[in-house]
């Protein structure tokens, strides 16, 4: 189900729309990372192409294709 979130991003809350399995999977890897979730978002944010919601999925599609690689 699609949600509504806040973030905090450079001292200013922002609202992305996340899935509730993209979002879980964003926390896990905050706590991974030994990060914020905060934090992450705005590294993220920071290079970003496309905007804020989409570009999450796109670092959690990512992150889980490369800790399924071999090696």
């Amino acid at each position: 189900m699609l949600k509504k979130r806040s973030v905090t991003i450079a001292g200013h809350r922002t609202s992305i729309s996340l899935e509730d399995e993209f979002w879980a999977e964003l926390v896990r890897i905050a706590g991974e990372r030994g990060e914020s979730l905060n934090m992450l978002v705005a590294k993220i944010d920071d290079s970003r192409e496309t905007n804020l919601s989409s570009a999450i999925r796109l670092f959690v599609l990512a992150h889980l294709k490369r800790s399924k690689t071999p090696g």
